[in-house]
């Protein structure tokens, strides 16, 4: 187990006076807190006695009928049977890994990838398999590369993990055309595949696209959260899996926290009863677009020659790629100094490079203190070129292919 490098910045990052584009910490100020805090006081008052008791591991039943509901926006025809609530989708993850994953087994994800994935299939000691992306996603005729070429050495793929809506770190989603082929190139290959949907809903210019586990009932296991469309301190998550997967599911969560909190549970239940989420969830979509622009405005107009940006359609992220010779992580602590934070991109690829990109948040901060960091972030992008036109290069170089991406990937 190793530390996240997201988690080793928040305590630096959280200081008043730096400008944190680091933390994907979603804007829960955007909540109807007063509303909230009645129907928890409610809901305490009324139901006191069972949300304060022990739970059962798959879930309470009711949450579950709910969480079908919300997956039925993006597509997903479920039963409430073969959804198990999680502590957040991480614990998801811990799980399917502690089911499926022995020590020397493949990964295959996106290069980049979600940190707290990788973390985690590193610690079941798992050897990640990257497969890159481009702005249309990932990339299928990658992906039919790299599972033939681990099936011709007679390594044991376990499943792809992937975040398609508006991925993270990258931003990018997966195009509509390259969903039925990825899932054609995984059937071919008799590889599960793991979807990890914490952002679908946030999409700002359409309705919520169709999720992968939609067209494919018995190969998908779908993640989950409410942590980014209602708060994430109540920590619920779910997986939706298939029946005999699920079963070994319930057993693992038995064994990791014998039951969740009812009164989180509980809560969500109600908050999907009775408040009008749909509606919260379109204005969480129009902070978030109103975020975004202003973070892309300001790369625009500040960032010096050189430097590249995806431009995500929804979710919390902008991956950004540094001139040539730029060592994102290297000049990280002179950004601190500058009073500004981001996440350096060798925290997504489980080689460690990535060293020219990072990831940037537009979630948590006003459009004011966006369009400051950037600023601040600029200053030093053009100190670091400076740098650079004096004593060369600092970037180490890739040895995977994976930190000189060919033309359209990131």
């Amino acid at each position: 187990m190793v530390a996240s490098e997201i988690r080793a910045l928040f305590a630096v990052a959280s200081r008043p006076e730096i400008v944190s584009l680091a933390g994907g910490m979603p804007s829960v100020s955007a909540l109807p807190l007063d509303v909230v805090g009645e129907m928890l006081g409610e809901l305490t008052a009324r139901r006191g006695s069972e949300a304060l008791q022990y739970g059962s591991a798959q879930g309470d039943p009711e949450l579950r009928e709910r969480i079908c509901e919300v997956m039925a926006l993006e597509g997903v025809r479920a039963s409430a049977d073969d959804v198990v609530v999680t502590v957040g989708s991480q614990q998801g993850l811990d799980l399917l890994a502690r089911i499926f994953v022995d020590p020397g087994d493949v990964v295959v994800a996106e290069a980049p990838s979600y940190v707290g994935a990788l973390g985690t299939f590193a610690a079941y000691q798992a050897e990640v398999a990257h497969v890159p992306l481009d702005d249309a996603g990932l990339i299928p005729a990658a992906l039919r590369e790299t599972l033939g070429r681990l099936r011709r050495e007679g390594r044991r793929v376990k499943f792809l993990y992937t975040v398609p809506n508006f991925h993270n770190p990258a931003g990018v989603t997966l195009s509509a055309a390259r969903r039925a082929e990825v899932l054609d190139i995984c059937a071919a290959h008799d590889v599960l595949v793991v979807e990890d949907n914490p952002y679908g809903l946030l999409g700002f210019d359409e309705a919520p696209l169709r999720a992968l586990r939609a067209d494919d009932a018995d190969r998908v296991i779908y993640l989950g959260s409410f942590s980014k469309t209602f708060a994430p301190g109540f920590r619920i998550g779910w997986v939706l899996a298939p029946h005999a997967v699920r079963a070994k599911l319930v057993l693992a969560a038995e064994s990791a926290m014998l039951s969740h909190s009812n009164l989180s549970q509980f809560a969500v239940r109600e908050y999907l009863a009775t408040q009008p989420w749909k509606q919260q969830i379109k204005a969480f979509r129009e902070l978030y677009r109103e975020r975004r622009d202003t973070m892309l405005d300001s790369l625009a107009d500040l960032m010096p020659e050189g430097c590249a940006w995806t431009r995500p359609a929804g979710g919390f992220y902008v991956w950004l790629t540094l001139p040539e010779g730029l060592d994102a992580k290297a000049m990280a602590p002179r950004a601190i100094a500058a009073r500004v934070a981001y996440v350096p991109g060798t925290g997504f690829y489980a080689d460690g490079t990535g060293h020219r990109h990072m990831r940037l948040s537009y979630c948590y901060p006003e459009p004011a203190r966006i369009r400051e960091g950037v600023r601040r972030l600029a200053a030093v992008v053009e100190q670091e070129l400076s740098l650079q036109a004096t004593f060369g290069s600092t970037t180490p170089t890739a040895t995977h292919g994976v930190d000189t991406p060919a033309p359209n990937t990131l």
